[in-house]
């Protein structure tokens, strides 16, 4: 059986992950939009990598297991590496939460049946989750609730704008990837999650340019490491995550932002 790698989603971090875990697998592309993953698809067979590009709609949990289903078919799950979302200005905010929130569950609960001993899962969440402010019986809540009720799980929960959609959509994220590990962990597997910060890629440049342009400029000026950071800087982190390395590792979060999140985290506690 052929040793396959999945990456959803071929934006900036996805194309640059598939580029780390791709080598020497049968590497499947999957994303929503068709034309998009052709052309990255292409690109990969130029460079010599064995691909297979399907198209898929994460927010549909039929559209996933007919992918899950399609790699089944082509050989053993080693690495699955989730990257596919929508950031507030993309999306209306329930779509934000169908892709970002439901399509993390649909990911992990599809591709469980082909998880064998060593089998990884990376999820990408986003720094955005630390700022969520969930009460501990909410966090409880959303953990374990079952993925069809999530969605009525918020009904009392103040969305705010796009932006807070999209904070409690990754943080929910943290805690379904808590749960899946132990799942996933039943069967050899394991289930990480990372959190980037402000990443260079054309979604974080749209961010810029018209959503919270201003306050993405602000954690940048208060980040310990003082530029933004790189998709590059996600594969490395998911690669480590994806091996032997790291076969200890399961059930938590990575955040690779810069130490956005422990510079905010400082100054709310000083005042």
């Amino acid at each position: 059986m052929l040793d396959v790698a999945v990456v959803t989603g071929v934006g900036g971090m996805g194309v640059a992950c598939a580029r780390r875990v791709g080598a020497g697998r049968h590497l499947v592309l999957a994303d929503f939009d068709q034309t998009k993953l052709d052309g990255v698809a292409e690109t990969f067979v130029a460079d010599g990598f064995t691909v297979s590009p399907l198209r898929v709609d994460v927010s549909d949990r039929a559209s996933v297991d007919e992918l899950a289903a399609a790699v089944g078919a082509i050989g053993t799950l080693r690495t699955l590496v989730h990257t596919a979302g929508l950031s507030p200005t993309q999306a209306a905010a329930d779509r934000v939460l169908e892709v970002d929130m439901l399509g993390t569950d649909h990911v992990l609960a599809a591709f469980l049946d082909l998880v064998t001993e060593g089998t990884v899962a990376v999820c990408i969440a986003s720094m955005a989750g630390y700022m969520a402010g969930f009460t501990p019986d909410q966090e409880r809540a959303f953990a374990t609730v079952a993925t069809d009720d999530l969605m009525g799980e918020l009904a009392d929960v103040d969305l705010g704008d796009f932006g807070a959609t999209y904070t409690i959509a990754k943080r929910i994220n943290h805690l379904r990837v808590e749960q899946a590990a132990v799942t996933w962990g039943q069967r050899g597997g394991r289930v990480v999650s990372i959190s980037p910060g402000i990443i260079s890629t054309p979604m974080t440049h749209q961010e810029l340019a018209e959503g919270s342009g201003e306050q993405m400029r602000g954690m940048l000026g208060i980040s310990p490491v003082p530029r933004i950071g790189t998709a590059e800087d996600i594969a490395a982190a998911v690669q480590w995550l994806a091996s032997a390395d790291a076969s200890f590792v399961s059930g938590c979060d990575l955040r690779v932002d810069g130490g956005v999140t422990a510079a905010i985290r400082g100054l709310m506690a000083a005042g």
